[in-house]
């Protein structure tokens, strides 16, 4: 695991990063799509290539590749195919080449491709011909794994660098007692239920995609393959539980996300969090906005959506290889960004703020949190523009405590 890291690391750190990544991300999308057929005689691999690609390509991935003996054998594409019995007992390499092409062959199985054995053959650069599976492998292992794991690995190195330099932020003046209800039950229930189930399919999805790299050589492979089991289940089910919860939690928060100009001023002076004063904002600071419209609404359509697709639980949909494929590098890159842009909001909830994760529980924060946080918020408070209770249990105001 720490090796794949540090390449990844050392990847994300080289010039030109950005473009290659996404030129080789769509490469990988191109080649999963546009499946090309085999030749009947593949062009000999070339002077320096790997031993593997010298005898035959790449054994361990693809074990229907055509033996690489078998056009060597004098005049074999002359023979019949009773003389190539007699000449070679045994060897099949016509009907594998079919089956490398593509041609469909007899099932009773009802599902699209199901007659294809092998999804079919590209050119993969640095190699012979592969198949279109093996391409969307090496996207996943050479791109989407170590670029994703030094991401999210960059993100709480910077989190504990923060939190070691800086602390928690506290309160500058004394709490007053009186309490301002910040989130209604409706709220909060939307909330955990979204969060709950956005770390469980983040735990299982780090385990089934880096597991091997930091379970499997501890655990042995007996229960590390119970474990991914059982966790892909637990995935495929909270999956769809994620994206209705994440549908109620944009609706219900949408409203006081809205950008507004004084969001400009708290970006320039980055939400006061390198200086001592904190820079005034709505409900929801900037940086708040930026992680719901970034995060829930632009990622989340992502991962959401390619994640039904994965579930196939949309229906009148080709659930194609290829499509699959595409789905699958589309999820995985979303979801690795979502988790290290909630990583910070993790953070910031919990130990990153004084009374930030009581505001979440209880649903109330004190009168001084609420001005020193949320001073343009409190101020329509005060002025009397929004409730200062909103909850059915009471009519507090600021300046009263109000009912927990």
């Amino acid at each position: 695991m720490t090796k794949l890291l540090a390449h990844g690391l050392r990847r994300l750190a080289s010039p030109g990063f950005w473009t290659a990544a996404f030129m080789g991300l769509a490469m990988g999308i191109a080649q999963a799509q546009s499946p090309a057929t085999i030749p009947d005689d593949p062009a000999p691999p070339t002077a320096g290539a790997p031993a593997a690609v010298q005898q035959g390509g790449i054994r361990s991935a693809n074990i229907f590749e055509i033996a690489p003996d078998a056009d060597t054998a004098p005049n074999y594409a002359d023979q019949t195919n009773a003389q190539r019995g007699q000449v070679q007992p045994g060897n099949n390499a016509p009907m594998w080449r079919d089956v490398g092409k593509g041609v469909t062959g007899t099932t009773s199985l009802p599902y699209l491709e199901a007659g294809n054995m092998i999804q079919g053959f590209v050119q993969y650069p640095g190699s012979r011909y592969t198949t279109a599976g093996e391409a969307w492998r090496q996207v996943r292992n050479n791109w989407i794994l170590p670029y994703g794991g030094a991401l999210m690995l960059i993100a709480l190195v910077a989190l504990a660098l923060f939190y070691f330099t800086k602390g928690t932020i506290e309160l500058h003046g004394k709490e007053t007692g009186r309490k301002i209800e910040r989130f209604t039950y409706f709220e909060r229930a939307a909330h955990w239920v979204n969060a709950i189930a956005f770390v469980t399919l983040a735990v299982s999805g780090i385990v089934m995609a880096f597991g091997k790299f930091f379970l499997l050589p501890v655990i042995g492979s007996t229960l590390f393959g119970w474990l991914t089991y059982a966790l892909k289940n637990v995935h495929n089910f909270v999956g769809p539980v994620f994206v209705v919860s994440l549908l109620v939690v944009f609706l219900v928060f949408v409203r006081d996300n809205m950008p507004s100009k004084e969001d400009i001023t708290w970006l320039l002076k980055g939400g006061g969090l390198f200086g001592g004063q904190e820079v005034p904002s709505h409900r929801f600071n900037a940086g708040e906005k930026v992680l719901f419209w970034g995060g829930v609404f632009l990622l989340g359509i992502l991962v959401s959506g390619s994640g039904v697709f994965l579930d196939m639980i949309v229906p009148a949909v080709e659930y194609t290889r290829a499509n699959m494929q595409v789905a699958h590098m589309i999820h995985a890159s979303a979801a690795v960004l979502m988790m290290a842009m909630f990583m910070g909001h993790i953070y910031m909830g919990t130990l990153g703020m004084r009374g930030a994760y009581s505001a979440m529980k209880t649903g109330y924060v004190d009168e001084t949190w609420a001005k020193e946080h949320h001073e343009l918020w409190y101020d329509d408070i005060k002025a009397g523009k929004i409730p200062a209770q909103r909850s059915a249990s009471g009519a507090a105001t600021a300046g009263t405590p109000a009912k927990a």
